[in-house]
């Protein structure tokens, strides 16, 4: 088991999910470098509000980067995948591509990203043709939509800033109360799915004119009764819970928030921990969607040009197939925690929480399965047809 390989005895010393560690990719403490660069005027509040900046847009980029795309650091050192994309974020926030204040070119805010355009976003990414990133298009249109979901002052403030989230959770009547800097996880919630709403495409799934994000009917869940549509929509919301994750993590470190009602949170129903169903045969394809996927798969690669030495199926992100996989997925790493715990001999306090396993266990099993079982390209068992704004 990966876990006890990698952190035994210790389990304690397991960090959440979230977006930090892929800062660190190469043992490079990236995120610590970034905060003793700031002079000693910057206090705790505002380093927050800075790194809540980098984060929200840093994990919104984090969509599939397809299997050719790199990014070469100033060191000359090449980055792919998850790791890679969160590094270029990096940069791209130290060199003030989203800030609009010449001043501070290390914060995010609305007028910067509404000057954003895909070709500056593609040269911070290093995305060319010869390079290419999938969904380079759907990145940037998320990014040049929160720009305007920014003029939300009552969350993002005057200036329209990510980070000023902060100050919004420390006006909560009972975040002070007996200094115990308590946010209830809802409100959290509330902020990355209201005031982030208006930037999921208006192609996603509706409900009386109101875009459901990441949410996807599936017709092996049909409603009850007529005109009770919702019955049948799986609620995912991927990015907003894996921005969650990461968004608590700075938060906690910096400023000593505790989050109440983590366990609201479900797994993250993506390829990694997804993958790691398939390949270890919990979870398998049926035979006629198997052949439909491989035929989708082929006709991709012979329409983009990309490799095809390891062949997996391939499925739009609203497919049957793959809204089955997902909703399969959040219910089994329920069942997974409880069955590491108790395979650990970890119980109460010890016990590990669904953030943990999901960064030692099931999303690194994920990939590093992949990478055993399809050498040339680490592709998961299944694959989506990434626009840029799912996985």
């Amino acid at each position: 088991m990966i876990i006890k390989r990698d952190f035994a005895p210790d389990y304690a010393s397991i960090p959440p999910h979230g977006r930090w560690q892929h800062f660190e990719v190469g043992g490079n403490a990236r995120i610590d470098n970034l905060l003793a660069s700031w002079p000693t005027s910057v206090n705790q509040e505002e380093k927050t509000r800075r790194l809540l900046d980098l984060f929200l847009i840093s994990v919104l980029l984090d969509a599939g980067a397809g299997t050719k795309w790199q990014y070469k650091t100033e060191e000359g050192k090449v980055i792919k995948r998850s790791e890679g994309l969160a590094v270029a974020s990096l940069d791209m926030f130290k060199a003030g591509l989203f800030s609009s204040d010449p001043g501070n070119p290390h914060q995010v805010d609305g007028k910067g990203l509404k000057t954003l355009t895909v070709e500056s976003l593609a040269k911070g990414l290093q995305a060319s043709e010869e390079n290419p990133l999938a969904g380079l298009e759907g990145r940037a249109g998320l990014l040049m939509k929160l720009g305007g979901a920014m003029d939300n002052e009552e969350i993002f403030g005057q200036n329209g800033r990510p980070g000023n989230m902060l100050d919004y959770f420390m006006s909560y009547p009972a975040f002070n109360l007996a200094d115990n800097r308590i946010v209830p996880l809802p409100r959290l919630w509330h902020v990355v799915m209201e005031g982030l709403a208006p930037i999921w495409p208006k192609s996603r799934t509706t409900i009386d004119g109101v875009s459901l994000g990441d949410a996807w009917p599936c017709s092996s869940m049909p409603p009850l009764l007529p005109g009770r549509e919702w019955e049948s929509i799986a609620p995912f919301h991927k990015l907003s819970q894996w921005l969650t994750y990461s968004l608590m993590v700075p938060m906690a470190k910096l400023m000593g928030i505790r989050f109440e009602g983590v366990e609201l949170m479900t797994g993250l129903p993506e390829y990694r921990n997804g993958g790691l169903l398939v390949d270890t045969g919990v979870l398998t394809l049926k035979k006629d969607d198997m052949v439909r996927g491989i035929d989708a798969y082929h006709e991709n690669c012979f329409k983009e040009g990309r490799d095809n030495r390891d062949v997996v199926p391939l499925f739009t992100p609203d497919d049957d197939v793959i809204v089955e996989w997902r909703a399969a997925t959040v219910g089994f790493l329920d069942d997974l925690l409880v069955a590491v715990n108790k395979g650990l001999g970890l119980q109460g306090e010890r016990a590990l929480s669904l953030a943990q396993m999901l960064e030692a266990g099931t999303w690194k099993g994920g990939r590093e399965l992949a990478a055993m079982t399809r050498p040339c390209t680490g592709d998961p068992p299944i694959m989506i047809e990434s626009d840029g704004t799912v996985f």
